[in-house]
């Protein structure tokens, strides 16, 4: 059993903590004390100079006394979306919340803390291991940065398990999407709007005709689209020339990912070119999709691990990106699994009590039954 008492009283402290993307140097010099005092070998990687942090990824490693166990690694992010400092957390009814008009920080504090708080169990309870991996990352808000950019070569891990999601403890998440980001520049041509209207080619109205075509929203179960930012204008007097637009594709398909970013792309470049305008479209890939089977040993273990401690499991695919992406991009098979989160990134944020608990214990029996397992099978 975990010590309820310590997780909850970590968890108040580490909210409270402003670790906004790249800076996150308090929470991250406090979480690498709490690994090394408990035997982990601790680095930090370099990430935070190529981002412009302040911090780079923790890495921690503990060697195990089971040496045919697989090594496991496990993962939550250190960052918190905006508004996060000046945090109060404040339990109610069995229910934690934000005093202020702030973020509470379950995301993914929730995570953090039910990593190390299990640590510390199987230390305390000398419960037999293998290997384990922790990978504490940076700037996951935004765009997964920490993870991206992390060196492949330090992940370990024969599979690993991100504590990162809403939906509580016993929820797995085996499937993701990969996203392409799509920016168009739309060129028109400039006129005086009041004298001369007819001169001029309004990258604005032009762009409003491509984006009327363009195939966008839930396009299937899998796949999504979506049109997020248009800038463009200078004045009303001015019949404007330039506009730019950002998108997204997202698909848990490859295929379909690819498929709809060239149906998106020839969409604007045809509509925009018949209406008298020029396109610049770049295509960057996000990060790329994972489907975890049932029968791959890291949804196993998860579904394994949940059942031995009564939680109910439920396995789900996401619309959502996470380091998770990035973990199997890099050959680690790694699941996403509920903490409880609720109403992330809303100053409506809470997290049920007992979620708190029940994750830190999930973890706990994460490590026991991987070490019944043989590394390999």
């Amino acid at each position: 059993m975990i010590n309820q008492q310590r997780l909850l009283a970590e968890f108040f402290d580490l909210v409270k903590i402003k670790c906004s993307s790249r800076a996150e140097r308090e929470v991250a010099d406090i979480v690498k004390a709490k690994l090394a005092g408990m035997g982990f070998e601790v680095s930090e990687d370099e990430v935070g100079e190529k981002i412009g942090g302040n911090t780079g990824n923790v890495i921690g490693y503990l060697k195990g006394a089971v040496s045919t166990a697989p090594v496991i690694m496990l993962s939550a992010h250190l960052d918190c979306v905006e508004p996060c400092a000046g945090v109060e957390p404040v339990l109610k009814d069995g229910v934690i919340t934000s005093a202020g008009n702030t973020i509470l920080g379950g995301d993914d504090k929730s995570g953090v803390v039910g990593i190390l708080e299990a640590l510390r169990t199987i230390q305390e309870q000398k419960i037999p291991h293998g290997d384990i991996q922790v990978v504490f990352t940076v700037a996951e808000e935004g765009g997964v940065n920490g993870s991206k950019n992390i060196d492949p070569k330090r992940l370990k891990a024969d599979f690993g398990d991100v504590l990162d999601s809403s939906g509580s403890p016993g929820k797995i998440i085996n499937a993701a999407p990969g996203q392409n980001a799509i920016k168009v520049i739309v060129h028109g041509k400039t006129a005086h709007a009041g004298l001369a209207p007819e001169e001029g080619v309004n990258a604005i109205v032009v762009a409003g005709k491509a984006l009327a075509e363009l195939k966008q929203g839930r396009i299937d179960p899998e796949t999504t689209a979506n049109v997020g930012i248009i800038k463009g204008g200078t004045a009303t007097n001015v019949v404007p020339d330039y506009v730019e637009i950002a998108c997204e594709a997202r698909s848990r398909n490859a295929e379909k990912l690819e498929a709809q970013t060239k149906c998106m792309v020839e969409t604007f470049e045809k509509v925009i070119a018949a209406n008298g305008g020029t396109a610049e479209i770049t295509v960057r890939k996000a990060y790329g999709p994972y489907v975890l089977t049932d029968d791959m040993p890291v949804v196993a273990l998860a579904r394994q691990a949940a059942e031995s401690i009564g939680l109910p499991v439920s396995l789900q695919g996401t619309g959502g990106g996470s380091d998770a992406n990035f973990f199997n991009t890099y050959g680690v098979p790694s699941a996403v699994l509920g903490t409880g989160m609720s109403k992330v990134h809303t100053t409506d944020e809470f997290i049920k009590e007992v979620d708190l608990y029940q994750t830190s214990e999930l973890v706990l029996s994460l490590i026991k039954t991987a070490a019944t397992m043989k590394k390999g099978a």
